[in-house]
């Protein structure tokens, strides 16, 4: 590929190389005799001009070919730029190439140029694991994990009940460093997820840290169904419903644990929407509608072309009692939809600290491969067109926790300032 400067500076080479060669056959004519000069001004001529003429031909010829690269598509500039990686990789590398999973890593990368961390390529292994995510349940060892960023270790924030991880003795604060043998930080969260999933009835064995001492734990996987809602009552007749996600069949869930604790007449309830990633909003909505009138907006969303749709209430509300919402830094995307419909639309006191801010929409589309792409389609507001996206819910009430138990799922209630504030706002 010749570059135009390039292009300019072969032009003006030649340019001088011919005027010195015309230069020179001009001061050795001056010494012949005066009857040859016209014949040999003639030759002069005819040399310059063939000169000439192959120097615009090279010139034109090379603006034709970097106009001709200038118009050729990305795709096959992408194509030969992957062959020419290809053969010098082949030739150099000291590593065997793995073409496939190479290819995978480029697709990826084409989808990161976009600069949305929401929208990414999806492998057929990524596209399994986001159904698994989705469906409520899959094969594992029960345990919710989060990566601490103060400092980069990856902490077991919560246990599911009945689990396999559970019956082996994990806890909530435990910290993974080993993963059949292979330490892992923090940042490699994905990594760690990955492996501690598997087939059922195989083993994998931790490596936890638990009060600077660490244990082995060999723990079988098994079929994990997903509890992603928890209930009990709380002193002075106030129910507490915790959501750690919205998967399928989590709103059935959430109108299953209200009607049970309803029996016991609680004055008031308290949702738990604390290090909720989001999920569903399909299910998030579907539970806002047992407490918004019917009539009203729950959600605004505007696509690519900022046209807007409006969802409403499309039911009476089966929950009667005063409601406070309890949001922290890892509440986000579905999760805050219902944070901000309740404030919105219901006028229920936010309690906490400010919501992670993802104010956009993803949709799933599945390739004949297994593959899929996961594309951020909408950005949506709370019913009072309130922005979500980077901006996140500011609580009504705001209050931290002891950084001891800020990223933690089960928190004793003398130990949960959050809580306590909530039941106080409830009376």
């Amino acid at each position: 590929y010749i570059s135009i400067k390039r292009i300019k500076c072969d032009y003006n080479i030649m340019i001088n190389f011919i005027m010195r060669k015309e230069n020179t056959l001009k001061e050795n004519l001056e010494n012949t005799k005066e009857s040859k000069t016209k014949n040999k001004s003639g030759i002069i001529k005819i040399i310059i001009a063939i000169i000439v003429t192959a120097i615009i031909t090279y010139f034109l010829t090379v603006n034709i070919t970097f106009k001709s690269y200038l118009n050729t598509s990305n795709m096959t500039y992408l194509s030969a730029k992957i062959n020419l990686i290809k053969q010098k990789l082949n030739s150099e590398s000291i590593y065997d190439l793995d073409e496939s999973k190479m290819l995978e890593s480029a697709l990826k990368g084409y989808v990161s140029g976009l600069d949305d961390k929401y929208t990414q390529y999806l492998s057929k292994e990524d596209m399994d694991e986001l159904l698994e995510d989705t469906s409520g349940s899959y094969v594992g060892i029960g345990v919710y994990m989060a990566d601490n960023t103060a400092d980069n270790s990856i902490l077991v924030i919560g246990v599911i009940e009945g689990s396999v991880a559970e019956q082996a003795g994990i806890q909530a604060g435990d910290i993974i460093k080993k993963v059949d043998g292979t330490e892992y930080t923090g940042e490699q969260l994905d990594v760690v997820s990955s492996k501690v999933k598997g087939e059922e009835g195989t083993n994998v064995k931790l490596t936890i840290l638990r009060n600077n001492e660490e244990k082995e734990f060999n723990i079988t996987r098994s079929n994990i169904k997903l509890k992603t809602v928890s209930s009990k009552m709380l002193d002075n007749k106030k129910a507490y419903i915790k959501i750690s996600s919205f998967s399928d069949g989590t709103a059935n869930e959430f109108k299953e644990a209200f009607e049970k604790l309803k029996s016991e007449n609680p004055t008031g309830l308290v949702i738990d929407l604390r290090n909720n990633g989001g999920g569903l909003v399909s299910e998030s909505l579907d539970i806002a509608e047992t407490m918004v009138e019917k009539g009203k907006t729950l959600l605004i969303t505007s696509n690519k072309d900022k046209k807007e749709d409006i969802r409403k209430s499309k039911q009476n509300p089966t929950i009667d009692i005063p409601v406070v919402v309890l949001i922290n830094q890892n509440t986000a995307s579905a999760s805050e939809i219902l944070a901000g419909i309740l404030k919105d639309d219901c006028g229920y006191k936010i309690i906490g600290t400010k919501s992670y801010g993802k104010g956009v929409i993803q949709t799933v589309y599945s390739f004949s491969d297994g593959s899929g792409l996961k594309v951020t389609t909408e950005e949506y507001f709370t019913p009072n067109h309130n922005t979500i996206n980077k901006v996140g819910i500011a609580p009504d009430i705001e209050i931290n926790l002891d950084s001891e138990w800020e990223n933690m799922s089960n928190i004793p209630y003398e130990n949960d300032t959050q809580l306590q504030e909530a039941v106080k706002a409830l009376e």
